[in-house]
């Protein structure tokens, strides 16, 4: 169990609530191969929780400006019609929302899509009537692994960052909530923590049913309704 309740609970989005890493990787290497570009799976993995900015910066290195124009444009708008149609949910996301809504535990959104992709994502998965605040990169000077998203998340949730519970499936994404003073659970989807990763003595689970069982005593309502 947690050491105490949280006043607030400051979710990730992609690989922690929507199984959208899957889907833009996915994207990325259907239209690298159409293009005939290669692109290494442990540099596809490298993207996992990283801003846009970095993810030209990464592939721009590997294939070039133009190459990674091309390649971006097309993955993104075959991406748009997976958003619009509606991103899977990650198992366990709703159960756990309710449970935190049932207990008045505010609830922000930190994540590094711009917005309003960010804001679309949310709207058309039916996630977005849980939030009260929706921090993303387009609102910082600094992305993950920088603590400003998540600092931003708790400043409009009016909680302090000390208080509030940050949920992660990506290291990037754990670094920067750490960063910021949050406790910190981690929820991995594609990437499983090294010993690096597992040295910053935050909790690691398998699901966030987990989250949801180690919240509950915490909890006066310990069912969702």
């Amino acid at each position: 169990m947690l050491a105490q309740r949280p006043l607030a609970v400051v979710f990730d989005m992609d690989g922690l609530m929507l199984d959208s890493e899957r889907a833009l990787l996915g994207c990325l290497e259907h239209t690298a191969h159409a293009h005939g570009y290669g692109i290494s799976r442990a540099l596809l993995l490298s993207l996992i929780g990283s801003s846009d900015a970095v993810t030209r910066a990464r592939l721009g290195d590997a294939l070039g400006v133009a190459r990674t124009d091309a390649l971006l444009a097309d993955s993104y708008a075959r991406y748009d019609g997976i958003v619009q149609a509606g991103v899977p949910l990650r198992p366990g996301i709703i159960e756990l929302l309710e449970l935190l809504q049932a207990n008045d535990i505010p609830r922000a959104v930190a994540t590094s899509t711009r917005s309003p992709l960010a804001q679309r994502k949310l709207e058309a998965a039916g996630l977005l009537p849980y939030f009260q605040a929706i921090a993303t990169s387009s609102d910082v000077a600094h992305p993950k692994p920088a603590p400003d998203i998540y600092l931003l998340a708790a400043e409009r949730l009016q909680v302090a960052p000390q208080a509030c519970l940050a949920l992660e499936d990506s290291p990037t994404g754990v670094r920067a909530a750490l960063a910021a003073g949050m406790t910190t659970i981690q929820v991995p989807d594609l990437l499983v923590p090294d010993e690096e990763v597992r040295a910053f003595g935050h909790r690691i689970v398998d699901s966030l049913h987990d989250v949801h069982t180690l919240l509950q005593p915490h909890l006066a309502t310990a069912e969702t309704p």
